[in-house]
């Protein structure tokens, strides 16, 4: 598949003016997000409040975890990869070789920033964190629970500018993510081995982009749930489908996030939102990134909106969220460490 034409690019929009009262700009500003969503369904957000920790010195306060050795790696990660380790669905997940994605990374409840209130030890979806020692990393833990929480305000803003562009309440869907399951993502791609390359026998690992021949490391797909509010490093790679098949460079941005939409927001939208298909490819670089994924809470019931009465039969968000997930690679064969919460009980 080729690139896009020569100029097509992913729309940037200043959010300003969302952080203050009603004005004009910011019925202006709902606008064009709202096309900004249904159209690409990929946007680079800028002006965003000071209190926000973006450029390169809020991403590395996070991304030291990095330097942790494998010894204190290994601690961290998902039962799936140490079965002695309790935790399932938070913690580290290492490179799996001979895989099309290739990546490590932790993923980062919303413990960190609310503490045991949002903790359920009978849901693996509700489980703590593992976390480092704070001597092997001081201030890490501070500086990530005060990323989660510029996160989740920035992600709440945005939702209530979505609700008021689909003619909602702007407060429609604030009570769903109210001690959600929203995910801060620590992200690294490394440099694609020749070995490692040539132990990956999947067909799609080879693309054309341009003139050149490259390399998968994120496979293509569409995230599971809502909105997706993502910081890049300086290093290329990230891609976007554009609705006619072809494939848009998603440029790194500094004081910038790029903001992407998931299944659930654009069935829950009636397809007014787009969830978008994107992938990562091989810059012969590292690259590191720190995703937010704005999930809702795991009882959050997901009815159709007053406006599309009768699009889809209502569904728990975690028996959703889990069923997906575990058709990922770094989930694959976790499904029967939970199951599913019927939406007839929280009807």
């Amino acid at each position: 598949m080729q690139r896009s034409a020569p100029g097509a690019v992913i729309p940037a929009l200043d959010i300003s003016a969302l952080f203050g009262a009603h004005s004009a700009q910011r019925d202006r500003t709902d606008r064009a997000l709202r096309r900004g969503a249904s159209e690409q369904g990929f946007l680079i957000v800028t002006g965003l409040p000071l209190s926000v920790p973006l450029g390169p010195a809020a991403r590395q306060a996070l991304l030291r975890v990095f330097d942790l050795r494998e010894a204190e790696r290994r601690r961290l990660w998902r039962r799936k990869f140490d079965p002695a380790n309790p935790n399932v669905y938070r913690g580290w997940f290492p490179v799996q070789p001979g895989n099309l994605t290739s990546k490590e990374g932790i993923d980062i409840g919303a413990d960190i920033a609310h503490g045991p209130a949002v903790v359920d030890p009978g849901d693996p979806l509700c489980e703590p964190t593992p976390m480092p020692p704070e001597a092997m990393l001081p201030g890490w833990r501070n500086a990530v629970a005060d990323y989660y929480l510029a996160m989740e305000r920035v992600a709440g803003v945005l939702m209530q500018a979505l609700a008021r562009g689909l003619g909602l309440s702007e407060s429609f869907f604030d009570a769903s993510f109210r001690q959600g399951l929203s995910t801060l993502r620590l992200l690294q791609y490394p440099v694609r081995t020749r070995d490692d390359l040539d132990s990956c026998q999947d067909a799609e690992l080879w693309v054309r982009s341009g003139s050149e021949q490259l390399h998968v490391v994120g496979a293509a797909h569409t995230d599971s749930g809502f909105m997706t509010l993502l910081a890049q490093d300086t290093v290329p790679g990230l891609q976007a489908r554009t609705v006619d098949g072809d494939w848009l460079d998603v440029p790194p941005r500094e004081n910038s996030l790029v903001v992407n939409f998931g299944q659930v927001l654009e069935a829950w939208s009636g397809g007014r939102i787009r969830a978008t298909e994107h992938r990562v490819l091989g810059a012969g670089q590292l690259r590191r990134s720190i995703p937010f994924f704005y999930e809702a809470r795991a009882d959050a019931k997901i009815s159709p909106l007053p406006t599309d009465p009768a699009s889809f039969e209502p569904f728990l968000y975690g028996d959703y969220l889990w069923s997906r997930i575990v058709s990922f690679v770094e989930f694959r064969g976790m499904a029967a460490e939970r199951r599913p919460r019927s939406a007839s009980q929280h009807a």
